[in-house]
Protein backbone atom coordinates (compact mmCIF):
# COMPACT_ATOMS: atom_id res chain seq x y z
CA UNK A 1 0.00 0.00 0.00
CA UNK A 2 1.11 3.50 -0.18
CA UNK A 3 1.43 4.99 2.95
CA UNK A 4 2.19 9.18 3.90
CA UNK A 5 6.06 10.19 5.47
CA UNK A 6 7.13 13.06 6.46
CA UNK A 7 10.78 13.19 6.27
CA UNK A 8 11.27 16.74 7.02
CA UNK A 9 9.52 19.39 8.04
CA UNK A 10 7.80 20.28 5.46
CA UNK A 11 8.04 17.81 3.05
CA UNK A 12 6.01 14.46 2.50
CA UNK A 13 7.07 11.57 0.76
CA UNK A 14 4.39 8.44 -0.44
CA UNK A 15 6.12 5.24 0.80
CA UNK A 16 4.78 1.24 -0.47
CA UNK A 17 4.98 -0.28 2.71
CA UNK A 18 3.19 -3.93 3.43
CA UNK A 19 -0.72 -3.85 4.22
CA UNK A 20 -1.23 -4.00 8.11
CA UNK A 21 -3.00 -7.05 9.45
CA UNK A 22 -5.47 -6.80 12.15
CA UNK A 23 -4.39 -8.14 15.48
CA UNK A 24 -7.39 -10.05 18.15
CA UNK A 25 -9.60 -7.12 18.27
CA UNK A 26 -8.48 -5.32 15.46
CA UNK A 27 -10.47 -4.18 12.18
CA UNK A 28 -8.46 -2.81 8.93
CA UNK A 29 -10.16 -0.79 6.69
CA UNK A 30 -9.70 0.69 3.56
CA UNK A 31 -9.81 3.92 3.75
CA UNK A 32 -11.51 6.47 0.93
CA UNK A 33 -9.99 9.35 2.00
CA UNK A 34 -8.76 11.58 5.92
CA UNK A 35 -9.32 14.87 6.85
CA UNK A 36 -6.85 17.25 7.63
CA UNK A 37 -6.66 18.36 11.49
CA UNK A 38 -5.11 21.95 12.67
CA UNK A 39 -3.51 19.97 15.28
CA UNK A 40 -0.97 18.18 11.94
CA UNK A 41 0.70 22.05 12.17
CA UNK A 42 2.82 21.36 14.85
CA UNK A 43 4.46 17.96 14.10
CA UNK A 44 4.46 19.46 10.19
CA UNK A 45 6.81 22.76 11.28
CA UNK A 46 9.06 20.36 12.64
CA UNK A 47 9.16 21.16 16.89
CA UNK A 48 12.23 20.28 18.80
CA UNK A 49 10.16 16.90 20.10
CA UNK A 50 9.22 16.01 16.48
CA UNK A 51 11.61 12.76 15.09
CA UNK A 52 11.45 12.34 11.54
CA UNK A 53 10.47 10.34 9.07
CA UNK A 54 7.51 9.47 10.97
CA UNK A 55 5.60 6.16 10.24
CA UNK A 56 3.77 5.67 6.96
CA UNK A 57 0.59 7.23 7.48
CA UNK A 58 1.36 9.08 10.40
CA UNK A 59 -0.49 11.84 11.91
CA UNK A 60 -3.79 11.34 9.82
CA UNK A 61 -6.78 10.56 12.53
CA UNK A 62 -10.05 11.62 10.70
CA UNK A 63 -10.25 8.40 8.03
CA UNK A 64 -12.95 7.02 6.92
CA UNK A 65 -13.35 4.06 4.12
CA UNK A 66 -14.59 0.28 4.25
CA UNK A 67 -14.08 -2.60 6.42
CA UNK A 68 -11.69 -5.54 4.78
CA UNK A 69 -10.50 -7.86 7.38
CA UNK A 70 -11.65 -8.14 10.61
CA UNK A 71 -9.06 -9.70 13.18
CA UNK A 72 -9.99 -12.59 15.82
CA UNK A 73 -12.46 -11.38 18.55
CA UNK A 74 -14.44 -8.95 16.96
CA UNK A 75 -17.48 -8.63 16.70
CA UNK A 76 -20.30 -6.71 15.01
CA UNK A 77 -18.12 -5.81 12.24
CA UNK A 78 -17.48 -7.32 9.04
CA UNK A 79 -15.76 -6.89 5.41
CA UNK A 80 -18.12 -4.31 3.36
CA UNK A 81 -19.23 -2.20 6.45
CA UNK A 82 -18.92 1.43 5.78
CA UNK A 83 -17.08 3.18 8.46
CA UNK A 84 -15.45 5.92 10.46
CA UNK A 85 -12.27 5.41 11.89
CA UNK A 86 -10.28 7.17 14.69
CA UNK A 87 -7.10 5.70 14.39
CA UNK A 88 -3.80 7.12 13.86
CA UNK A 89 -2.38 5.97 10.78
CA UNK A 90 -4.61 7.24 7.87
CA UNK A 91 -2.73 8.81 5.65
CA UNK A 92 -2.53 5.87 4.32
CA UNK A 93 -4.54 3.83 1.65
CA UNK A 94 -5.51 0.93 4.27
CA UNK A 95 -4.88 1.49 8.50
CA UNK A 96 -5.69 -1.09 11.66
CA UNK A 97 -7.15 -0.17 15.26
CA UNK A 98 -9.59 -1.33 17.86
CA UNK A 99 -12.97 -2.34 16.70
CA UNK A 100 -13.71 0.14 19.51
CA UNK A 101 -12.83 2.97 17.80
CA UNK A 102 -14.92 2.03 14.60
CA UNK A 103 -18.18 3.70 14.04
CA UNK A 104 -20.73 2.47 11.77
CA UNK A 105 -22.55 4.15 8.61
CA UNK A 106 -25.36 4.13 7.63
CA UNK A 107 -26.15 3.42 3.93
CA UNK A 108 -27.92 6.79 3.57
CA UNK A 109 -24.54 8.37 3.66
CA UNK A 110 -22.47 5.90 0.60
CA UNK A 111 -20.72 7.94 -1.16
CA UNK A 112 -20.19 11.42 1.28
CA UNK A 113 -17.01 11.88 2.90
CA UNK A 114 -17.27 11.38 6.71
CA UNK A 115 -14.29 12.34 9.14
CA UNK A 116 -15.76 10.98 12.08
CA UNK A 117 -13.03 13.00 14.44
CA UNK A 118 -14.08 16.19 14.06
CA UNK A 119 -17.73 15.74 13.46
CA UNK A 120 -17.38 13.85 17.03
CA UNK A 121 -14.99 16.76 18.50
CA UNK A 122 -18.02 19.09 17.37
CA UNK A 123 -20.90 17.32 19.11
CA UNK A 124 -18.47 16.69 22.41
CA UNK A 125 -18.10 20.51 22.47
CA UNK A 126 -21.52 20.94 21.97
CA UNK A 127 -22.63 18.78 24.33
CA UNK A 128 -20.49 20.53 26.96
CA UNK A 129 -21.52 24.09 26.11
CA UNK A 130 -24.62 23.37 27.22
CA UNK A 131 -26.80 25.52 24.71
CA UNK A 132 -30.32 25.71 25.12
CA UNK A 133 -33.21 27.57 23.25
CA UNK A 134 -33.56 30.84 23.73
CA UNK A 135 -29.86 31.82 24.82
CA UNK A 136 -27.35 33.80 23.13
CA UNK A 137 -24.32 32.38 21.63
CA UNK A 138 -21.26 33.80 20.52
CA UNK A 139 -19.02 31.55 18.42
CA UNK A 140 -15.45 33.67 18.38
CA UNK A 141 -13.73 31.68 14.99
CA UNK A 142 -15.42 30.19 12.44
CA UNK A 143 -13.37 27.10 10.79
CA UNK A 144 -14.86 23.89 10.28
CA UNK A 145 -15.47 23.39 14.38
CA UNK A 146 -16.93 26.82 14.46
CA UNK A 147 -19.25 26.25 11.37
CA UNK A 148 -20.44 22.88 12.50
CA UNK A 149 -21.02 24.41 16.00
CA UNK A 150 -23.38 27.25 14.31
CA UNK A 151 -25.23 24.65 13.11
CA UNK A 152 -25.62 22.79 15.96
CA UNK A 153 -26.43 25.88 18.27
CA UNK A 154 -29.12 26.80 15.81
CA UNK A 155 -30.64 24.07 15.62
CA UNK A 156 -31.21 23.96 19.35
CA UNK A 157 -32.93 27.11 19.36
CA UNK A 158 -30.28 29.39 20.29
CA UNK A 159 -29.57 32.74 18.69
CA UNK A 160 -26.10 32.68 17.17
CA UNK A 161 -23.65 35.65 16.80
CA UNK A 162 -20.68 34.23 14.78
CA UNK A 163 -17.27 36.23 15.06
CA UNK A 164 -14.26 35.39 12.34
CA UNK A 165 -11.52 37.78 10.88
CA UNK A 166 -12.44 36.14 7.53
CA UNK A 167 -15.17 37.60 5.55
CA UNK A 168 -15.92 34.62 3.79
CA UNK A 169 -15.90 32.81 7.06
CA UNK A 170 -18.88 34.90 8.11
CA UNK A 171 -20.32 34.28 4.78
CA UNK A 172 -20.92 30.74 5.99
CA UNK A 173 -21.64 31.10 9.16
CA UNK A 174 -24.41 33.04 7.47
CA UNK A 175 -25.61 30.09 5.33
CA UNK A 176 -25.48 27.89 8.98
CA UNK A 177 -27.54 29.63 10.58
CA UNK A 178 -26.04 32.80 12.68
CA UNK A 179 -28.46 35.47 13.32
CA UNK A 180 -25.74 38.22 13.52
CA UNK A 181 -21.91 38.10 11.89
CA UNK A 182 -18.96 40.29 12.96
CA UNK A 183 -15.04 40.75 12.35
CA UNK A 184 -12.99 40.67 14.86
CA UNK A 185 -10.88 43.83 13.32
CA UNK A 186 -11.73 46.01 16.44
CA UNK A 187 -12.58 44.02 19.43
CA UNK A 188 -13.78 47.06 20.83
CA UNK A 189 -16.47 47.48 18.20
CA UNK A 190 -17.21 44.37 18.79
CA UNK A 191 -18.14 44.16 22.61
CA UNK A 192 -19.74 47.44 22.41
CA UNK A 193 -22.21 45.74 19.41
CA UNK A 194 -23.19 42.64 21.42
CA UNK A 195 -23.42 44.84 24.03
CA UNK A 196 -26.22 46.86 22.13
CA UNK A 197 -27.56 43.49 20.59
CA UNK A 198 -28.28 41.94 24.11
CA UNK A 199 -29.27 44.97 26.16
CA UNK A 200 -26.39 44.79 28.01
CA UNK A 201 -26.09 40.93 29.77
CA UNK A 202 -23.57 39.71 27.17
CA UNK A 203 -23.88 36.47 26.25
CA UNK A 204 -24.76 33.78 28.16
CA UNK A 205 -22.40 31.36 26.27
CA UNK A 206 -19.14 31.80 24.47
CA UNK A 207 -17.53 29.09 22.58
CA UNK A 208 -13.68 29.75 21.56
CA UNK A 209 -12.72 28.22 18.66
CA UNK A 210 -9.47 29.49 17.07
CA UNK A 211 -6.29 28.42 19.40
CA UNK A 212 -5.60 31.80 19.47
CA UNK A 213 -4.52 34.33 22.12
CA UNK A 214 -6.50 37.73 21.56
CA UNK A 215 -9.92 35.58 20.47
CA UNK A 216 -9.80 33.69 24.02
CA UNK A 217 -9.32 37.41 25.68
CA UNK A 218 -12.45 38.95 23.63
CA UNK A 219 -13.97 35.69 24.29
CA UNK A 220 -13.88 36.21 27.90
CA UNK A 221 -15.10 39.75 27.64
CA UNK A 222 -18.01 38.75 25.68
CA UNK A 223 -19.50 36.24 28.02
CA UNK A 224 -21.90 37.50 30.53
CA UNK A 225 -21.87 37.40 34.27
CA UNK A 226 -22.47 33.63 35.44
CA UNK A 227 -21.94 32.73 31.53
CA UNK A 228 -20.10 29.78 30.37
CA UNK A 229 -16.59 30.42 28.58
CA UNK A 230 -15.75 27.76 26.02
CA UNK A 231 -12.43 26.52 25.33
CA UNK A 232 -12.76 24.56 22.07
CA UNK A 233 -9.93 26.17 19.91
CA UNK A 234 -6.44 23.67 19.97
CA UNK A 235 -3.92 25.85 21.56
CA UNK A 236 -0.16 24.92 21.08
CA UNK A 237 1.91 27.68 20.39
CA UNK A 238 2.82 27.79 24.22
CA UNK A 239 1.20 29.74 27.58
CA UNK A 240 -1.78 32.22 28.05
CA UNK A 241 -2.23 35.38 30.02
CA UNK A 242 -5.81 35.49 31.00
CA UNK A 243 -7.86 38.03 32.79
CA UNK A 244 -8.54 36.28 36.09
CA UNK A 245 -10.02 39.24 37.49
CA UNK A 246 -12.66 39.67 34.74
CA UNK A 247 -13.17 35.80 34.77
CA UNK A 248 -13.35 36.43 39.11
CA UNK A 249 -15.65 39.09 38.75
CA UNK A 250 -18.26 37.74 36.48
CA UNK A 251 -18.13 34.37 38.00
CA UNK A 252 -17.45 32.87 34.59
CA UNK A 253 -17.60 29.08 34.33
CA UNK A 254 -14.48 27.72 32.10
CA UNK A 255 -15.11 25.03 30.15
CA UNK A 256 -11.81 23.29 28.76
CA UNK A 257 -13.97 21.10 25.40
CA UNK A 258 -10.97 19.20 24.85
CA UNK A 259 -11.36 15.28 25.45
CA UNK A 260 -8.53 12.64 25.99
CA UNK A 261 -10.13 9.48 26.55
CA UNK A 262 -10.68 7.58 23.11
CA UNK A 263 -13.83 6.08 24.09
CA UNK A 264 -15.34 10.10 24.36
CA UNK A 265 -14.03 10.52 20.94
CA UNK A 266 -16.20 7.64 19.68
CA UNK A 267 -19.07 8.38 21.45
CA UNK A 268 -19.37 12.14 19.98
CA UNK A 269 -18.94 10.30 16.56
CA UNK A 270 -21.50 8.06 17.07
CA UNK A 271 -23.75 11.16 17.96
CA UNK A 272 -22.60 12.94 14.95
CA UNK A 273 -23.68 9.97 12.73
CA UNK A 274 -26.99 10.33 14.41
CA UNK A 275 -27.11 14.63 14.42
CA UNK A 276 -26.10 13.69 9.85
CA UNK A 277 -28.71 11.62 9.81
CA UNK A 278 -31.85 13.80 11.45
CA UNK A 279 -30.31 17.35 9.69
CA UNK A 280 -29.14 18.47 12.59
CA UNK A 281 -25.61 18.78 11.10
CA UNK A 282 -24.09 18.85 7.65
CA UNK A 283 -20.53 18.70 7.18
CA UNK A 284 -21.03 18.15 3.22
CA UNK A 285 -20.56 21.87 2.72
CA UNK A 286 -17.79 22.57 4.88
CA UNK A 287 -15.35 20.26 3.40
CA UNK A 288 -13.79 22.44 0.98
CA UNK A 289 -10.82 21.10 -0.39
CA UNK A 290 -9.90 17.52 -1.64
CA UNK A 291 -6.46 16.24 -2.66
CA UNK A 292 -4.94 13.36 -3.31
CA UNK A 293 -2.47 11.36 -0.84
CA UNK A 294 0.33 12.56 -3.10
CA UNK A 295 -0.18 16.29 -2.24
CA UNK A 296 -0.65 16.04 1.54
CA UNK A 297 1.77 18.49 1.51
CA UNK A 298 -0.46 20.93 -0.28
CA UNK A 299 -3.09 20.09 2.07
CA UNK A 300 -1.25 20.92 5.37
CA UNK A 301 -0.22 24.20 3.69
CA UNK A 302 -3.57 24.98 2.46
CA UNK A 303 -5.36 24.19 6.68
CA UNK A 304 -2.10 26.91 7.46
CA UNK A 305 -2.70 29.15 5.08
CA UNK A 306 -6.05 29.32 5.03
CA UNK A 307 -6.73 30.83 1.72
CA UNK A 308 -9.93 32.00 0.26
CA UNK A 309 -12.53 30.01 0.23
CA UNK A 310 -10.93 27.42 2.41
CA UNK A 311 -12.35 25.49 5.30
CA UNK A 312 -11.46 22.34 6.16
CA UNK A 313 -9.21 19.82 3.62
CA UNK A 314 -9.32 16.23 3.15
CA UNK A 315 -7.08 13.48 1.29
CA UNK A 316 -8.98 11.04 -0.75
CA UNK A 317 -6.94 8.13 -2.15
Amino acid sequence: MRGAVVTEPGRVAIKEVPIPKPAAGEVRVRLEGCGVCASNLGPWFGPDWMQFPTEPGDLGHEGWGVVDEVGPDVEGLRPGDRVAALFYRSYAEYDVGPASSVVPLPPAFAGQPFPGEPLGCAMNVFHRSGIEPGQTVAIVGIGFLGALLTQLATAAGARVIAISRRAFALEVAREMGASETMATGDPAAVIGRISEITGGTLCDRVVEATGLARPLELSAELTRERGRLVIAGYHQDGPRRVNMQLWNWRGLDVINAHERNPANYVQGMRAAVEAVAEGRLDPAPLLTHAYPLERLDAALNATRDRPHGFLKAMVVM
